[in-house]
């Protein structure tokens, strides 16, 4: 199942090492055994599910810690990868352990299991490969169950407006659908639920006029909303066309 949310920044703390992408099963799971093994080093730090459970991750970094993607063109094929537990971004982790700090980021997040795994990120990247925009990174659903995962793979830095109203879209459920069910990444919910606009003859002036009423609070005026968005809207997906 592939869906799109929003994240805000946060921090990996865990153990972390380098070597070939073509091996990281090899020198990446050892990394496992050591950050569980040592958790009560860091449990005060990291943050937990609703059942008091650490958030796993499973962080990929390039060489440079720069967020960028194995393999990304110009690079070695070597990484680095951190097992680790999610935490605040200014936390401080202790002594032997390392931390990362993952961008405010927009994510297409794809569901799959261990012994899936490869299948569905060549999906993911024939689909939408030139979509990613940085380094992919495992989260751990189930704290319980390492063979079920959450494969994150950022598309756009912050948060994603839709290209139609200029809703903030963050959830799963904020995001429009195409014909096939599958998620839209560029319309919301309220414009594009099944593959069309809901109003494909609308003009922008009149998505401008039913957006002022949801938008009166981060305005001085009616006036100042629509010279706003007068100059805004023409920039977005949907408008640029016409």
């Amino acid at each position: 199942m592939i869906r799109y949310m929003y994240k805000d920044a946060f921090a990996v703390i865990g153990k972390m090492g380098q070597g070939s992408a073509g091996d990281v099963e090899k020198w990446g799971a050892p990394l496992w055994d050591v950050a569980v093994s040592g958790i009560k080093e860091i449990e005060h730090l990291i943050r937990k599910n609703e059942d008091g459970a650490p958030l796993y991750w499973g962080a990929l970094n390039d060489d440079d810690e720069s967020n960028k993607r194995w393999g990304e063109a110009g690079m070695s094929d070597t990484g680095k990868y951190m097992a680790g537990c999610e935490a605040d971004a200014d936390t401080t982790p202790p002594e032997g352990w390392s931390k990362w700090v993952i961008p405010a980021q927009t994510y297409l997040v794809a569901s799959s299991t261990m012994d899936d795994y490869e299948k569905t990120f060549e999906d993911i990247v024939d689909k939408h490969g030139a979509g990613i925009i940085g380094s992919v990174h495992e989260f751990y659903p189930d704290p319980n169950d390492d063979n079920v995962i959450d494969i994150f793979c950022p598309i756009a830095i912050g948060m994603t407006f839709c290209q139609s109203c200029g809703m903030p879209m963050t959830k799963p459920g904020d995001f429009g659908k195409e014909a096939d069910g599958g998620p839209c990444p560029d319309y919301c919910q309220y414009c594009y639920p099944n593959g069309a606009f809901t109003n494909d003859d609308e003009t922008m002036e009149q998505m401008i006029e039913s957006c002022i009423p949801h938008c009166r609070e981060y305005y001085e005026s009616d006036e100042a909303a629509r010279a706003d968005m007068m100059e805004k809207f023409p920039t977005m997906k949907r408008w640029s066309k016409r």
